[in-house]
This record gives C-alpha cells, sequence and structure tokens, in this order.
C-alpha cells in the first residue's frame, strides 16, 4: 500500500494538504501519474519531473518543488510531498 502526504506550502505555513493512496505498492515509473492526480486534487498546476524528485523520494521519502519546477505560475513557496506508508 502507498500514501503520500502533499502539502502545498507558502514558507513554513500548509496552505492545502491531501493524502493520496493506491493498494499498489510505489512504482518510480508511475511517479508522474501519481503526482499528477495529488496536483488535480490540489488544483494546481502539475510540475515537471526531473530524476532529483524520484531519486528524493525513494531514498529520503520526500521530496520539494519549488516555483522554478512549475510551467506555470504559482502562488505558493513550495510543494511537499512526503511518503507516509506505514
Amino acid at each position: 500500500m502507498l500514501r503520500i502526504w502533499a502539502k502545498v506550502m507558502n514558507k513554513d505555513k500548509i496552505l492545502r494538504d491531501t493524502v493520496f493512496t493506491s493498494d499498489e505498492d510505489f512504482d518510480y515509473e508511475k511517479f508522474f501519474t501519481y503526482t499528477a492526480e495529488i496536483c488535480q486534487a490540489l488544483d494546481i498546476s502539475t510540475p515537471v519531473i526531473l530524476s532529483k524528485h524520484v531519486f528524493h523520494f525513494l531514498n529520503f521519502h520526500n521530496t520539494t518543488f519549488f516555483p522554478q519546477d512549475f510551467t506555470e505560475d504559482i502562488t505558493f513557496s513550495r510543494l511537499v510531498l512526503e511518503d507516509i506508508t506505514e
């Protein structure tokens, strides 16, 4: 089972958050799909995903997307995805 806590943040304040759940185990090839579904639930644009994002998620159980990772203007300072799978 996979659980990802997504937080839209402005500095240190959480503006919005959601928990993405899936019955399957984490698959790095589906990381874009997970992120796109999370962003749709949060009503924000989907960031450009680089290998560093997947690497950080796999190795540190979280990853952060900054304004430069989005192709559209955003009104927050970062999007944080954190693996909360138990």
